[in-house]
């Protein structure tokens, strides 16, 4: 698990330009979820680090098109 969570804070360091508070609380959230995961039953670290990194992304709104900038125009 902890290995998944490696990969996917330094993957999201290099989509993400933040200071390391944000850094800190990223690594919180996504910990925190990945626990879920795996409690759940998710043991592939290939899953979970997938699904971490969609779960930042997410929260961070990188992912919906209207906070990305797109107006449909």
């Amino acid at each position: 698990m902890q290995a998944a969570i490696d990969r996917i804070m330094q993957t999201y360091g290099m989509l993400v330009n933040q200071t390391a508070a944000a850094h800190a609380e990223a690594r919180e959230k996504v910990t925190d979820y990945v626990k879920t995961l795996f409690d759940a039953g998710e043991k592939d670290e290939h899953r979970l680090a997938v699904c971490g990194l969609t779960y930042l992304r997410q929260l961070d709104g990188t992912t919906d098109p209207v906070k990305a900038g797109y107006t449909g125009l």
